[in-house]
């Protein structure tokens, strides 16, 4: 049973069967999963999801699945009341919604969650994805759930926890000598000569809803309102647009009110055409090279790129973009104020939160959440310059006393 109705084209609006494919076939736009919004108003509640187990699947009329759903036990993540880092930044009504705490570690299994189930659905014996590494991971992981094949296909320089947090699953790792635009349009050409379920490709319209649980949960988290702000990383600026999506949704099945979220996307400086786009006040995002170490979200082609400029435009909203040493910076703040290591993207995000509370974009008149995305462990490479090296002492209390006192007494 699913509410899902038809896919429809983003650009022209053309209609087509819920199928595996992502691209219209007249205008060569993106197609998206379009729903019966009156029949899950009729049929979910607040108190049948109040009711459900605590995790995604509670959202289950929202999201384009059948009767059978792929479940390596994701959880709805906590959104934690981010107090210390509030009165770092002067706001005190912030948020962290901490999703490094999924199965494989990051967002990333709420998408994959939903396309391997659709995988299966459509009779795929394969899936495959091309990656930053976190969608690897999960891709993986969710295949060996499911009992299906797997292949991934990743930049070759990918940090090593990502590299052995895919392979831990037993799928076909495929190194690439090229950064992940490069890997996606490989992995496009093979998609076309090879029947296998590519989740960002082929299954991409039912891949991209996993995303709006991160929307419908907030919401619930918060008593059933939307954010006043919300900070956003953005790759191919999927997650961005779907996040707004999933609040527009609860909006028509009547579970908030109107949303007045003011919505901002976050990239690194590095990569970022999004936020270039934005600021020169263009509609068209010119692709770049990356040369950053946010790889996670290091896509210079950004396929919803147009989408998310339209995302700012209607929520009010606005784009930012962090260089390298204050994503490294941001990254202890978080750990050290809030006691949550986040990885290269999470740093993103709280770097440009910080800019926009020092420049008043965002103020104390609502809830401010920030969106944490993947798990610091994976991206360790990243600080380990900059971290305070170890205390190294004889066995002795001696030996520990003339550290402590070289150091200076902690109290």
């Amino acid at each position: 049973m699913t509410y899902a109705r038809a896919l429809r084209c983003r650009r022209c609006g053309r209609e087509y069967p819920l199928e595996a494919f992502s691209i219209c076939d007249f205008c060569f736009g993106p197609v998206e999963v379009v729903y019966d919004y009156e029949a899950i108003a009729a049929n979910m509640t607040k108190d049948t999801v109040v009711a459900a187990p605590w995790t995604m699947w509670r959202y289950k009329d929202l999201l384009p699945v059948g009767d059978k759903v792929i479940d390596i036990g994701s959880t709805v993540t906590p959104l934690v009341k981010a107090d210390n880092l509030g009165r770092r930044l002067g706001l005190k009504d912030l948020y962290v919604k901490n999703d490094c705490v999924n199965p494989t570690n990051s967002f990333k299994d709420r998408v994959v969650a939903v396309a391997v189930s659709r995988a299966l659905d459509f009779g795929f014996d394969t899936v495959a994805c091309a990656s930053t590494g976190n969608l690897a991971n999960s891709v993986a992981a969710h295949a060996a759930k499911a009992g299906l094949k797997a292949f991934v296909f990743i930049p070759a320089d990918l940090e090593q926890g990502k590299v052995v947090g895919t392979a831990i699953y037993g799928p076909n790792v495929v190194t690439v000598k090229g950064n992940y635009d490069e890997v996606n349009r490989l992995c496009s050409e093979i998609a076309e000569n090879y029947n296998w379920g590519f989740v960002n490709i082929n299954l991409r319209p039912y891949y991209s809803e996993g995303s709006k649980t991160l929307a419908y949960e907030v919401a619930e988290q918060l008593g059933w309102r939307a954010p006043a702000y919300a900070v956003v990383p953005a790759a191919s600026g999927s997650l961005y647009t779907k996040i707004w999506k999933g609040l527009g949704e609860l909006h028509k099945i009547g579970f908030i009110g109107n949303v007045g979220t003011r919505m901002f996307l976050a990239q690194a400086a590095g990569c970022s055409p999004i936020v270039d786009a934005y600021k020169s006040g263009s509609t068209q995002v010119r692709p770049v090279k990356p040369n950053t170490i946010a790889k996670s979200i290091a896509i210079g082609n950004p396929a919803d790129g147009f989408y998310a400029l339209k995302v700012i435009k209607e929520s009010n909203g606005g784009a930012w973009a962090a260089p390298d040493p204050e994503i490294i910076d941001a990254i202890k703040l978080l750990a050290e104020t809030e006691g949550i290591f986040a990885e290269t993207a999470g740093g993103v995000v709280i770097a440009c939160l910080k800019r926009l509370a020092e420049a008043g974009a965002i103020r104390d008149d609502g809830p401010t959440v920030a969106y944490i995305t993947g798990n610091g462990l994976k991206t360790q490479e990243a600080v380990l310059g900059a971290l305070t090296p170890p205390t190294l002492v004889e066995p002795s209390f001696n030996s520990f006393e003339a550290a402590l006192n070289g150091k200076g007494r902690q109290g």
